[in-house]
């Protein structure tokens, strides 16, 4: 099972949050401060934080902001996964992918049934990569962004977490680029 290696250095990475919301503002976005509270408590730095409507060129030009930056490592969105006619940010997130993680939706939806049921169904959360950077599209709630980061993310974003883990294979995301 998975454990942390004391016996290696921590690596703090440089991680962005972006709010989709067409309501809220940043005194009402809970989950995005959750998220910024999780990410810091943990000893990683948020290097950014945003918050834009539901409009599929805006989220993916704030994506790709965040790719094209050397200040950001990773990406995490939250709100816009679900079903109705607004939630397009997995679209958004899909327009900008060079590969998508297909286990990081799969391994939410099982972490979600344990907490929420059969409602996990109506989420639509995806993680990717492109130019180097990880990006992941969480649901809009609170509860599901700390299920997301105290089961998932937290370990997979430390580099003493056993056996693997995003840090370790970070530098070489992008070496498909670097590559003549």
């Amino acid at each position: 099972m998975s454990r942390i290696d004391d016996s290696l250095d921590f690596i703090p990475i440089r991680i962005a949050v972006l709010t989709v919301s067409d309501t809220r503002g940043i005194e009402e976005d809970r989950s995005g401060a959750a998220l910024v509270e999780m990410i810091t408590e943990a000893g990683h730095i948020l290097a950014d934080r945003q918050i834009v409507t539901d409009d599929r060129p805006l989220i993916r030009d704030q994506l790709q902001a965040w790719i094209d930056s050397p200040e950001v490592d990773v990406v995490i969105s939250t709100g816009g996964t679900g079903l109705t006619g607004r939630d397009v940010t997995v679209e958004a997130h899909r327009d900008v992918y060079e590969k998508e993680i297909d286990a990081f939706g799969t391994v939410f939806t099982i972490v979600s049934m344990q907490k929420i049921g059969t409602s996990a169904v109506q989420s639509r959360a995806t993680g990717g990569v492109a130019g180097g950077t990880y990006l992941f599209a969480l649901p809009g709630s609170t509860g599901a962004c700390k299920d997301a980061w105290n089961e998932i993310l937290k370990w997979q974003l430390d580099y003493r977490h056993k056996p693997c883990n995003f840090v370790q294979i970070l530098p070489r995301l992008d070496e498909h680029l670097r590559r003549k």
